[in-house]
């Protein structure tokens, strides 16, 4: 397979993949990667500052030094259950100190994480740990609102054959035992430096949408993320002094430098939520002094709605991420003179990292309708979606395909995948058409899968329809995005019921729950019709159904 990263890989002996050392020393020579680690810098900081808070939550704060200590005794267990270097273990945590710690002990074991959200469904789960041969969950005692060990049996009937369930502690309490299989952890005393993840090293893997449902795993390694943030600190300008709020969850790309590595990299706290709520948001970011805010496109509307609601002083506030959906002007101008931050965006993938970014130099034009400039090093190319020609410098428009080092290192063995992923040439595809201006903006103009993207959740559409369609009411179904001024968009579903029966939407997420499909994937608006629009290819008329849902939902448009 012909890739940008120039990865060399043997996935099914178990070995470590890593970025070709060429590239990574080019890499290096241009300063945008580093020999740093994650598990070195946060045994520094707990060397040099061990008391000051590395997390916080609305209840405690987590020190560096119980950051190292918590990722030591996770280290400590896992290397005493014998693991190859390379193994997989996956790990289901809401956000919070446990989750980095348990990525960090992980990486300290010279092991691979499996990041799957809190939210995932059953079945998604299963896919996961199957898909990867995860040998071991890390996960809470309760799992939402259900013993651990029942999650263990669910997953078992959806085939997901795992070796070891570890339990940890949210660590607030040091005292908290580790169990593995039920019993208190047994350590294996000292973590060997040398045996951690290197940063030219894949040390996680984490799902992302595909348009069959069944999620992709994205391959990553350390200084991908690192240089990730070298673009954030030019565009938000970061001082030594700044706090960090995290809204979007660590498991995920947007959530991976914005809570796990650009605060250690800078050796600043990170206030963490376990399940983002807008105005305990707000009470945290006024009591923190919160300086740097990320969150998608969504949740930053419902922190403006509960702060017209209740203010509060926002002031700290200097710059504002966000991304993973469209940014909305009117709203996003509107943070801006409620808070005094600056609205910045990147422009990417789970895959790609960033294509383009927006800075505080920007003007506010160009910060809130565009996606920003082009970054040179990643070398972004236009590509005509239909024929995959190589377009740049003949049109404006087209799909953006880019190499440079930000990228992952593609999806862990998937050949179909990765050939949909990257050109022949190994340029790496975003799924968006774009317009490239003069001065090098980019905006997105359209996009070339069918997804729905709710609250920067990309739900593949087709894949909604393939689960309402096993309900035993359902006849027909064609799910499209409804807009909505929160969420930026909702799945919607027209359905053509059977003869003689009755079809709710309350009967169908009681159906998908059952069936163990993420909550995500749920439909919240249901449309019943007695037949669907046909295209003259025989196709469903998706196009029909998105102006039809548009009209219908013109008032959410926004």
């Amino acid at each position: 397979m012909s890739v940008g990263m120039g990865m060399s890989s043997n996935i099914a002996s178990g070995k470590i993949i890593s970025v070709d050392p060429a590239l990574a020393a080019e890499y290096r020579s241009h300063g945008w990667w580093s020999d740093i680690t994650l598990a070195g810098r946060v045994r520094k900081l707990a060397a040099e500052r061990p008391s000051d808070a590395a997390f916080i939550t609305a209840t405690a704060h987590f020190s560096w030094d119980d950051y190292n200590t918590a990722s030591d005794r996770i280290a400590g267990a896992l290397i005493a259950l014998g693991f190859e270097r390379g193994d997989r273990v996956a790990v289901v945590l809401p956000d919070g100190p446990a989750v980095h710690a348990a990525l960090v002990g992980v990486e300290k074991a010279g092991l691979i994480a499996v990041g799957i959200g809190a939210r995932a469904g059953d079945r998604e789960i299963s896919y996961l740990v199957n898909r990867t041969n995860a040998k071991a969950l890390i996960t809470f005692e309760m799992q939402k609102g259900r013993p651990a060990d029942a999650l263990r049996a669910a997953l078992a009937e959806q085939g997901a054959n795992l070796q070891h369930l570890i339990l940890v502690p949210d660590f607030t309490a040091a005292d908290q035992p580790i169990l593995v299989n039920g019993q208190p952890a047994v350590s294996s005393g000292g973590i060997p430096v040398s045996l951690g993840i290197g940063p030219d090293e894949l040390f996680l893997l984490n799902s992302t949408s595909g348009t069959t449902g069944l999620p992709k795993c994205v391959m990553h390694t350390p200084n991908r993320w690192y240089y990730f943030h070298k673009l954030a600190e030019i565009a938000g300008d970061f001082k030594s002094d700044e706090i960090f709020m995290g809204a979007v969850p660590a498991p995920f790309g947007f959530g991976m430098w914005t809570s796990h590595f650009s605060p250690a990299i800078l050796g600043v706290p990170t206030v963490v939520m376990e399940r983002f709520d807008a105005h305990a948001a707000l009470d945290l970011i006024e009591r923190e002094k919160v300086t740097v805010l990320c969150a998608v496109s969504t949740q930053f509307i419902m922190l403006l709605n509960a702060q017209a609601e209740r203010p509060r002083d926002l002031s700290s506030l200097r710059s504002m991420f966000t991304g993973g959906e469209a940014v909305p002007f009117e709203r996003a101008a509107e943070f801006e003179q409620v808070t005094g931050a600056s609205v910045l965006q990147f422009y990417g993938s789970n895959e790609t990292g960033a294509l383009s970014y927006t800075t505080a130099q920007d003007t506010r034009e160009k910060r809130l309708r565009t996606a920003g400039r082009l970054i040179p090093d990643m070398k972004v190319r236009l590509f005509d979606p239909d024929t995959g020609e190589d377009i740049t410098g003949k049109s404006s428009i087209g799909q953006p395909g880019c190499v440079g080092p930000a990228t992952c290192l593609g999806y862990w063995n998937d050949d179909a995948g990765n050939a949909k992923l990257y050109t022949p040439g190994g340029w790496m595809l975003m799924g968006d058409i774009v317009e490239i201006d003069d001065e090098g903006y980019l905006r997105v103009v359209g996009r070339t899968s069918d997804f729905i993207i709710r609250g920067g959740k990309n739900i593949s559409a087709p894949a909604v329809e393939e689960e309402v369609g096993t309900h035993p009411g359902v006849a027909l179904v064609a799910a499209v995005a409804a807009p909505d001024k929160i969420f930026g968009e909702k799945v919607a579903i027209y359905v053509v019921p059977r003869a003689g029966a009755t079809v709710t939407l309350e009967s169908i997420s009681q159906h998908l729950n059952a069936r163990g499909v993420s909550k995500e994937w749920f439909p919240e608006h249901l449309i019943l019709v007695d037949e669907l629009p046909v295209s003259s290819g025989g196709k469903t008329a998706k196009g029909d159904l998105k102006i039809d849902i548009k009209k219908r939902f013109a008032d959410q448009v926004r």
